[in-house]
């Protein structure tokens, strides 16, 4: 867990007791003792969420949205799973923000076709030359010019959906995030270590085959918990590059997790 995502300090003695009086018979005081203390993800990952969006989304909603996926993450949330809830409570936010967004379907189709002619072209690259194209040799490919892709690259990172987190378990909120599947070892469940393990594997090995820029914010972002913002001051880049360097490294990632058989 980041030092941006921790959340205000109580005592652990305190905060084991609201989760024993709320799991065991459904005190709604130490329910709201619960949502009260953990609303700092919400707000947390609301504003990650948020750094990709157009200004016309408004921030309070977006935290709206979450907070009914932090209460959902209280409520379900199992003590002997084996994960922080913190871990937890960061993908059902995030996943309640996302699924509200795509309720609005307020993307225009012209994005969407984009999104998916520059996913298409990625992946002819990828196959062809064995290794990520370079944003001109993208270009060259698309028949557009450098400039061009790189709008298209930053109007597509406005979908908000554009996430690493998504393409280990799309459908699921109860998974663990990125950082958290790569970084412990452990597998709660003997039955699914097998699969964790070579989720990370997969992860791993398509992360680190990326090109040296693209692999560094996405090491940033998801492992280090750094907003686009403050990637873009260590790159001496603006954040609208930073958003673009990472919908590509994620659209390449996507080619490589998502088409059976992964080949190297």
């Amino acid at each position: 867990m980041t030092e941006a995502t921790r959340v205000p300090e109580r005592g652990e003695q305190e905060l084991k007791n609201l989760w024993d009086r709320f799991k065991s018979s459904g005190d709604a005081a130490a329910r709201e003792g619960l949502i009260l203390h953990y609303s700092a993800l919400v707000k947390f990952v609301a504003g990650r969420v948020r750094a990709g969006l157009p200004r016309s989304v408004d921030p309070q909603d977006l935290a709206s949205y979450g907070t009914f996926g932090l209460i959902d993450a209280i409520d379900k949330f199992d003590l002997e799973r084996g994960f922080k809830f913190e871990t937890y409570a960061v993908n059902r936010i995030k996943g309640a923000i996302l699924d509200e967004l795509r309720a609005l379907d307020w993307v225009p189709r012209s994005v969407r076709s984009r999104a998916r002619e520059i996913q298409r072209s990625l992946a002819e690259l990828e196959h062809s030359m064995q290794r990520s194209p370079t944003d001109e040799e993208l270009a060259s490919h698309m028949g557009v010019q450098l400039e061009t892709l790189q709008d298209h690259l930053g109007e597509i990172s406005t979908l908000g959906f554009v996430a690493l987190d998504e393409l280990l378990n799309p459908a699921e909120r109860d998974s663990a995030a990125v950082g958290d599947v790569m970084a412990d070892p452990r597998a709660s469940d003997p039955s699914g270590s097998f699969e964790k393990e070579e989720t990370r594997y997969l992860l791993a090995d398509s992360i680190q085959r990326l090109p040296d820029r693209e692999r560094l914010v996405v090491t940033l972002y998801y492992y280090e918990g750094l907003t686009l913002a403050e990637i873009g001051k260590v790159l001496s880049v603006t954040e609208s590059r930073v958003c673009q360097i990472h919908t590509k490294a994620v659209m390449s990632l996507r080619n490589r997790l998502m088409e059976p058989p992964y080949k190297k």
